[in-house]
Order: structure tokens, then sequence, then C-alpha cells
């Protein structure tokens, strides 16, 4: 094996690479090497069978084929050295059918194998032309032998020195045309290889610029979204603080209407900042990603503080939020994003639920998973809206008290929870109040 592959490496250095030249050009350097061994061989073969002048014949075209492959393969002339192998090739034949018995010798034999050579190596606009050629050239042989017998010398000695010469010629011709073939078939299944690598690659190519153009296409949406974003559902209530501002510097107010401005303007900037709060941390996971920092923590330490927080505020607005979790849990998770999650649904709630309402916070330990859930008992979802709850398509909704979002809150609850190793989802029916549940693998 190790020697067949260095005759391989050999070979391809003489004749040269698929790098350096094509299919055509690498089977006429090989053609004129197989041409000067056979021909070689031919030159003592032919003398010491009593053929001195077609030894010497054989010499001339041994000498030919050695200048045509050194012009092709070291010189880079390729086609004007295509032309002349075809016209020596047929000169030398024409001149070995009158000096080698005509047609009771091998020329014949050899034209056919002359002309298959020559196609598979000149231009395909030329291949016609040399066809008629190298028929025209045989027909016109036969009619002068034919017709002036004198003019083709019949030079063997004997029966044996005929028989051993187009015996000798036939292998000869066998041998060329098993590795030209040869030769072919395994250049057509390199090439086809080849092809096939290059369109498979081509294929990951484009399907890599398809995910980049889509991968583009999702980062042009949320820009659009945040733009969006930012020009309508900020500029309102920003509005309503210059408006309120404004009436505060215009008018005379009394203490109570005072009071109740200075309320309504605190509700305002309270919701303003808890939007812009809820855009900058969306904002800055798109663009630098997050750092998840998983751990053994319980819901006590992570949630209890959060719980208390919006309850406060939940009291605000009537509400009562109850707990029926244990506190006592531990889960893996990431404590400072499993508060934005729980913060962000229990805001939801007490936005969607009507004062008087009632929302309870619990915890569920199933298997190895620990669920927080969320229920409401407002003005609940449809299941259009289900839909596009968690993504960026979800449209900002007026709470039942006019609060107003900006409809990133639950994208941010899906990606955080994920990220943690977590799930999310929602059961709900409009006008029956909603469940959320998260759930979160359970800790030690």
């Amino acid at each position: 094996m190790q020697l067949l592959g260095n005759i391989n490496k050999l070979w391809i250095r003489i004749t040269g690479s698929t790098a350096e030249f094509p299919l055509e050009t690498r089977i006429f350097h090989s053609i004129c090497i197989i041409a000067m061994l056979a021909l070689g061989y031919n030159v003592p073969f032919n003398y010491l069978i009593g053929l001195p002048l077609i030894a010497l014949i054989s010499f001339v075209a041994l000498i030919v084929f050695s200048f045509l492959f050194y012009r092709s393969r070291y010189q880079g002339k390729i086609k004007s050295t295509l032309v002349i192998f075809a016209i020596m090739g047929n000169l030398l034949f024409v001149v070995n059918f009158i000096y080698n018995s005509g047609t009771y010798g091998p020329t014949d034999m050899l034209m056919g194998l002359c002309i298959l050579l020559l196609l598979c190596v000149i231009p395909k606009n030329q291949q016609r032309l040399w066809i008629m050629v190298n028929i025209s050239i045989i027909i016109i042989l036969h009619l002068v032998e034919y017709y002036y017998p004198k003019f083709i010398s019949y030079t063997y000695d004997g029966r044996a020195s005929r028989y051993l010469d187009i015996t000798s010629a036939y292998v000869m011709v066998i041998v060329i045309l098993y590795y030209t073939i040869t030769y072919l078939k395994r250049n057509y299944e390199f090439e086809r290889k080849s092809a096939s690598e290059k369109a498979a690659a081509i294929e990951q190519k484009n399907h890599k610029i398809t995910e980049q153009n889509h991968e583009l296409e999702r980062i042009n949406v949320e820009r659009n979204k945040l733009m969006s974003i930012i020009a309508h559902d900020l500029r309102s209530p920003l509005s309503n603080i210059q408006n309120y501002l404004e009436l505060v510097t215009e008018y005379e107010l009394d203490t109570e209407e005072r009071q109740m401005v200075e309320g309504d303007l605190l509700k305002v900037t309270r919701r303003t900042i808890d939007m812009l709060g809820k855009l900058l941390v969306w904002s800055k996971a798109q663009m630098d990603g997050v750092n998840v920092k998983l751990g053994y923590i319980s819901l006590r330490d992570a949630l209890y503080s959060t719980y208390e927080l919006e309850r406060s505020i939940a009291s605000k607005k009537n509400i009562t939020l109850i707990s029926d979790a244990d506190w006592d849990i531990k889960i893996v998770a990431d404590s400072d994003m499993l508060q934005l999650v729980i913060r962000n649904l229990i805001n939801n709630a007490i936005k969607f639920t009507p004062q008087g309402g009632q929302i309870s916070f619990k915890s569920k330990q199933i298997g190895r998973e620990c669920l927080l859930i969320v229920r409401d008992n407002g003005i609940g979802i449809s299941a259009e809206k289900q839909t596009e709850l968690f993504s960026l398509r979800a449209a900002s909704t007026i709470g039942t008290d006019n609060e107003r979002g900006v409809g990133l809150g639950l994208l941010l609850c899906k990606e955080f929870t994920e990220l943690q190793g977590g799930r999310i989802w929602v059961e709900s029916f409009e006008g029956a109040g909603a469940v959320f549940y998260v759930s979160m693998p359970m800790g030690n």
C-alpha cells in the first residue's frame, strides 16, 4: 500500500496536480508519458524483429512526445501544444502506414487509439474537426494502398515478425485504453466528490447566512419594538408628569387638591420608573447577554422581602395578597432573576385585579420540581392573547386602575426563567382571573 501511495504521489508530481492543471491537460500529460514508455519499448523491439526503419520512426515519435510533454507541463503552452500533438500524431501515423505495411500492419488500430486519446484532451469545439481529419486520412491511405499498392512498403521479413508487431501493438492499445478509462473514472469520482463537498459547503454557508438573516430580522423587530415602546408608552406618562407640574406651577391649589395631584403624580412617576427599569433590564439582556449565577437558595431568602413589598403595593389598591408558600423550600435559581420574575408576575396580578380583589402566592413541590404559583381573580386573559403573551408581539394593556406597561414584563419572565433551567406558563379564562406557574428545579 505504501509503495502504491508513493507511485501515485510520483505520478501526480510528474503529470501535475489538480491545482495546477485541468483534467484534460493532466490526461494529455499522462498520454505523453505512456506514449514515451511505449515508444521506448517499441524502438528496440522493432529493431530486433527486423524493422529498423520503423524503429527509427518510433524514435522520432519518442522525441516528439518528449518535446510536447515538456512544452505543456513545464512551459505552460497547453493550447498550442495540443494542436501540434494532433498534427504531428497524424503525420507520424501516415508515415508509419506507408513504411509499416499499410493495412497489413497495426497503423489502423493505432489511428483509432490516437483519435480516442485526442478526443480526451482537445477542446470540445475542435472534436468534430479532428474526427473528420482522422477518418479522411484513413480513407485516403486505404484508397492509395488499393489503387497504388507499390507506394506502400511491406516491411515484414516473415509471418512471425508481423504477428509479433500486431500483437504487441494490440497489447499496448489495450493497456493505454485501460489506463485512460481508469484515469478518467477516478478523476470523475474525484471531481464528483469535490463538487458534492463544495455543494455541501455552499449549502452550509447558505444555511448560516439564512440563520444570520433571521437573527438580523429578529434584532430589527426588537429594535422597532423598543423604539415603538419608547415613543408610545413613555411619552404618555411623561406628558402627564409635565401636565401635573404645570398645573401646580400655574394655579393656586388648596391642600386637598395639592395632595390629590401629588398622589397622582407619585403614581405616574412610579409607573414610569417601573417601565424604564423593565426597558433597561430587557435591553441589557438583549445586547450584553445575561450572567446567570445559579445556587441553592431558600424561598425565604430570595422572595420573602419581595412578597412583603408587593403586599404593601397591593393594599394601596385595596387588594389582598396572601401567601400559602413553604418559605423554607430550597430550589436551584439565581436569586436576583427569580425576584424579578415573581415581582413581575405579582405586579401584573395587581395591575389586572380590580379593587377589593385577591391575589395568592403559593409554592408546591412535585417530584424534583417546585411550582411557584401566582393566582388572581382579575379580568383574565383571552385565549387569543395567551398565544402571544410571552413574546415581543404582546401588546401593552391598560390595567384596572389605568396602569400602563410596556409589554416586556412577561417576556423578561420567560427569558429569565428559562435561563435558570425553569419553565413558565399560564392558565386563564377571560373574566375569570389568571394563574401563572413557574417551575424551578428543587435544591438539596
